[in-house]
């Protein structure tokens, strides 16, 4: 009968602790035992490996968002003369977002409604096919290579923003109590190194075609040899992107559920109902009629009282205010980060033009710098505040960071947009640098962690979705509709007339964030189960009986109480 209660999957990242307690019929008994054990574990290799399987994608990630900024580049030289139209620069960077933004909700409901199993890998799967088709295709007679590359860039945007609500509930729902912060924040910094990946690899190509690049003065001369060269480039420099998430692929494919996702939404006894049922379909030949018999008797001893996730549920449970506010707190957060965070991504070439980079004499040193550029903004700003912020979130908390890092974000935006024309070019450097630390020692981090620790396990993902997909919607509106102003006035003598007044738009969303940040709970340290019995579970047991109210410190590692 203890067979009943196994479930698939396990390796050497992602161990399977339901099995070790397969053989105890009590559900609320196994659970108890397993998620104390989880939340208890020692910080170890185990940890260490479960971060760079998830990791690994959040590194795939940012790489190919950072190459579309090399990559337009790139295809004006080769298809359109020297440059892209605005329009079509536009659409090929918002196409990602948008993708994402579909990627982020329904990967996101999915994972809630069959299971974190099913769903990990596939996005992978996704990004790697479409990453693949990117650097292969190319324009004919009745297509357009623009039109080509935001097509699979959208389905790859549907990977990536799979990515996202998947790792960060695997990694919370796997991660030990005392450390989850720095584990979820260690898989979210792999962006960082994602985007130094990106600037390296193409260093890495300049380097290697620097003969050809060198014969040529300006984008619109590269002709020729030299237009075959450059369509190599980003063939190359898009397709690199598979390489690490093939290599972590096998782990993601090869998971076990997670231990909250078979109690608290299978419930344990449908799942093992579940199994069997796949035994009998001839998948897995290790069930009997026995086994079935028993699932179905255990299934039936016992009446579960606990919501069920559905629509109706749903909208019932974020109908009431506690739980509604946060939601709009997670949500609103990314929202209003996103909008600054991106678009400071966009006028990056006008800080690397301050510090000496970004032009030349030919394309070779023009590309070159723009590639070393973007490698040093990276080093300097976003890899440090990365990991300043695994260092403090378990201790500091999740809440006085993301308020801190609004703050300070507030006043430097503030000081760049009313101070822009009074400051040089190293001391607007200088900024940049520390809204990057503090994008990353901050909101960047905390928005991506808060969402997957403080819903109830039926909605962790979904929620986490619905959060994400906002900051990217974020990320649209500040390409389509705020970058567009940098230009406002502009005449053949003076660019970027208006950017000083985006810096202060910049600063309002930042402001703005303060006040969303007031919303959301702090979850250092907390189980995953004291936050939502908190305001979820409304004094039931798994099994649906009520039960007294936990001890302040137990968690998951006390036994409730229940009463028939």
């Amino acid at each position: 009968m203890a067979a009943n209660n196994k479930t698939a999957g396990g390796n050497s990242a992602y161990h399977n602790f339901n099995n070790d307690f397969a053989h105890i019929d009590d559900p609320n008994e196994r659970r108890r035992l397993a998620l104390a054990e989880i939340d208890a574990a020692p910080f170890g290799w185990y940890h260490v490996r479960a971060v760079l399987v998830a990791g690994t994608g959040f590194f795939t990630d940012s790489y190919d968002i950072f190459c579309v900024s090399l990559l337009t580049i790139m295809l004006g030289i080769v298809y359109h003369g020297g440059a892209l139209t605005t329009p079509q620069d536009t659409a090929i960077k918002v196409s990602t977002s948008a993708g994402t933004v579909l990627g982020q909700v329904g990967f996101g409901a999915l994972a809630d409604i069959v299971g974190r199993k099913k769903m990990y890998g596939l996005e992978l799967i996704l990004i790697i096919a479409a990453t693949l088709a990117q650097a292969l295709t190319g324009p004919g007679p009745g297509t357009s290579i623009v039109g080509l590359i935001i097509f699979w860039r959208v389905l790859m945007g549907i990977g990536i923003g799979g990515d996202y609500p998947l790792s960060s509930i695997i990694t919370s729902e796997f991660a030990t109590t005392k450390w989850r912060g720095a584990m979820m924040g260690a898989v979210f910094s792999m962006q960082g190194f994602g985007q130094l990946g990106g600037a390296i690899v193409m260093l890495c190509l300049v380097a290697g075609f620097k003969g050809t690049l060198s014969e040529y003065d300006t984008y619109a001369h590269c002709t020729g040899h030299c237009s075959v060269v450059v369509d190599k480039m980003w063939r190359a420099l898009i397709g690199m992107g598979i390489v690490p998430a093939t290599i972590a692929l096998y782990y993601r494919l090869t998971i076990p559920e997670t231990p909250r996702y078979t109690f608290d939404v299978a419930r344990d006894i449908e799942k093992a109902n579940a199994d069997v049922q796949t035994y009998v379909s001839g998948k897995k030949g290790e069930g009997s009629p026995d086994e079935v018999q028993a699932a179905a008797a255990r299934r039936a001893s016992v009446t579960l009282e606990v919501p069920k996730a559905s629509w109706t549920d749903f909208f019932k449970f974020y109908g009431k205010l506690n739980n509604g506010k946060i939601l709009f707190g997670t949500a609103m957060s990314w929202l209003l980060l996103d909008v600054a965070f991106y678009g400071l991504g966009l006028n990056s070439s006008t800080v690397l033009t301050a510090i000496g980079y970004g032009k030349g004499k030919t394309i070779y040193i023009q590309l070159y710098n723009l590639a070393a550029g973007n490698a040093i903004l990276v080093c300097a700003g976003s890899i440090p505040g990365y990991w300043l912020a695994v260092a403090t979130l378990d201790t500091v908390g999740r809440k006085p960071l993301q308020l801190i890092g609004f703050i300070f974000l507030t006043i430097l935006f503030i000081v760049w947009g009313f101070a822009f024309h009074k400051i040089s070019g190293h001391g607007q450097l200088a900024i940049y640098v520390l809204i990057q630390l503090f994008f990353n020692w901050g909101p960047n981090t905390t928005t991506f962690i808060v969402p997957g620790e403080c819903f109830p396990t039926r909605y962790r993902s979904t929620s986490h979705g619905i959060s994400a997909g906002s900051g990217k919607i974020g990320s649209i509106i500040a390409q389509a509709a705020i970058a567009p102003l940098r230009t406002r006035g502009d005449t053949k003598d003076h660019t970027n007339t208006w950017l000083n007044h985006v810096m202060q738009i910049f600063s309002a969303f930042m402001f703005a964030g303060i006040f969303t940040t007031l919303l959301i709970p702090e979850t250092k340290r907390r189980t995953l189960e004291d936050l939502a019995q908190d305001w979820d579970m409304g004094g039931e047991s798994i099994t649906g009986n009520t039960m007294q109210h936990k001890a302040a410190d137990g968690g998951s590692d006390e036994l409730p109480t229940t009463t028939k």
